[in-house]
């Protein structure tokens, strides 16, 4: 039997928030930052030279950062 992680838009940005929180604790990116909008969450990941930041969506920011969990605990 399959179990989703996410169902909606909300348990899609709430799965990427802990990918997020994943992510800066394995040292992955510098930072994370959300911004809650009524309709909308948008995800800023700065970039290493933190010159720039990309602003994503749930689903954007969900399979970047889902890429860079992955490869990190398969490398260790």
């Amino acid at each position: 039997m399959n179990h989703y992680l996410f169902h909606d838009e909300v348990t899609l940005a709430e799965k990427t928030q802990e990918l997020g929180k994943q992510a800066v604790k394995l040292k992955l990116i510098p930072a994370f930052v959300i911004r809650y909008y009524p309709d909308s969450w948008e995800f800023c990941i700065p970039n290493y030279d933190n010159s720039s930041t990309d602003c994503l969506t749930a689903p954007e920011a969900y399979l970047k950062l889902k890429k860079l969990v992955d490869s990190a605990l398969s490398i260790v």
